[in-house]
């Protein structure tokens, strides 16, 4: 019977293209299936709590596989992260129920995106957040982050995925938003959003949006509206992926 193991996995995503596996690109998933090839001899693929884009960055990505291994939980993290770039660090290894999937079983996601607004970014944090010093209704950004809380169709707020619909996946673009709060923190005004699920670049994309209602283009009144048009050309431009972090997943 192999065991289903559950990793919980930090990366700066700066140097990859995305968490999927990729022909002649470096991305976390290949990179991870190369470590557990080498330690266990298997060609095993771990299957993500979600994909995160190119330059994403996550504090507590889950993924889970199957393995023949009987090398015990805590010597797996050690020789992961023995053979892993030192960009991508194995937080904790945990035996699983067989049933477990990092995906299907994932109850909620918390993502932050720290927009830095000083005049001058520090350059070790630079690959880390957006540098957008210029003039901003912070107020105005913040009431409009609230109006995307409960369960809505972002549709207008989704990036066109091609991989959607196929193998009978979910299409629907309804999606349950639990909370959403924009803050300042010092030199950073910083966005946490955690839902039980999201839509290809949704979370940038929120972010654009609520830039274009700090610049005052576009009002936070505006924001259901944006929600009920369903349409991508009516919310804001992609945010830059430096910023965001997938910080945590929750399961049952």
């Amino acid at each position: 019977m192999p065991r289903n193991l559950k990793l919980t996995v930090a990366y700066d995503g700066t140097d990859f293209s995305g968490w999927q596996v990729q022909p002649e690109a470096a991305t976390i998933q290949g990179v991870l299936s190369s470590a557990i090839g080498r330690i266990t001899g298997e060609n095993v693929l771990p299957q993500g709590s979600g994909r995160t884009d190119a330059g994403v960055h996550a504090l507590g990505q889950v993924a889970s596989f199957l393995t023949e291994s009987v090398i015990p939980a805590a010597n797996f993290q050690r020789a992961l992260n023995d053979v892993l770039p030192p960009a991508i660090r194995i937080l904790q290894v945990e035996e699983a129920a067989p049933e477990f999937h990092a995906r299907k079983s994932a109850q909620a996601k918390t993502y932050r995106y720290r927009i830095y607004r000083g005049d001058v970014c520090p350059p070790f944090l630079a690959r880390y957040v957006w540098h957008y010093p210029y003039p901003l209704l912070e107020e105005a950004m913040a009431e409009a982050a609230v109006l995307v809380e409960g369960e809505h169709d972002f549709t207008s707020f989704a990036a066109v995925d091609p991989e959607r619909g196929l193998e009978g996946r979910e299409v629907s673009n309804v999606r349950t938003i639990f909370s959403s709060r924009l803050q300042r923190d010092g030199e950073e005004l910083i966005y946490t959003v955690r839902g039980r699920g999201f839509l290809h670049h949704m979370v940038r994309n929120l972010v654009g949006t609520f830039i274009l209602v700090g610049k005052g283009t576009l009002r936070s009144s505006d924001i259901p509206r944006i929600m009920r048009a369903r349409e991508r050309s009516a919310a804001g431009a992609t945010a830059p992926a430096s910023g965001l972090c997938l910080v945590n997943v929750e399961y049952a």
